[in-house]
């Protein structure tokens, strides 16, 4: 594993840090699992989890590193923070899009979100969208805005067809 990012996403899991970092590193290519540290006998009174067990593994996706720590039920993911993963082609949306959201919140799916098994969001849209939204012609990103809104997987299709007019 290459050296650790100067920021590097820490994921607060119960216990399910090893599950949910085999499942990422599936889904992402140039991922991988790197070092695991374990809980030790040190502080059972204040973690309460078994000698080694998995505390903490650091992991890749796609160059950028992470951090999993199974460090129990106490806090929770929420929607305040998401990973985007910007796609290029519609192709890429619909993998990343149905391998994130099998046993995800299907009602935290909106406008290109979605909540996956974990409790963790993401963004899952095409690199065109600045550009769609962004224009001079205000008109023309109201009705992208407009289209976008009524969409769950987002459809570079339908956008680019709602920009034309």
């Amino acid at each position: 594993m290459q050296k650790l990012s100067r920021i590097t996403p820490c994921l607060w899991f119960d216990d399910q840090a090893e599950e949910a970092t085999r499942f990422y590193t599936s889904i992402f290519k140039n991922s991988r699992i790197g070092r695991i540290t374990r809980y030790g006998e040190a502080g059972h009174e204040i973690h309460g989890r078994a000698a080694g067990s998995v505390l903490t593994i650091e992991f890749e996706l796609d160059g950028q590193t992470f951090t999993a720590l199974n460090g129990g039920p106490l806090f929770k993911f929420n929607e305040a923070v998401s990973f985007q993963i910007n796609c290029e082609t519609q192709e890429e949306i619909d993998y990343y899009w149905e391998r994130l959201t099998a046993g995800g919140d299907e009602k935290a799916q909106q406008c290109g979100w979605l909540k996956d098994k974990f409790g963790v969001s993401w963004q899952v849209e095409p690199t065109v969208i600045a550009e769609l939204l962004n224009g001079e012609d205000y008109e023309k990103s109201e009705r992208v805005m407009t289209a976008l809104l009524q969409m769950k997987k987002l459809d570079i299709a339908a956008l680019r067809r709602a920009h034309a007019g």
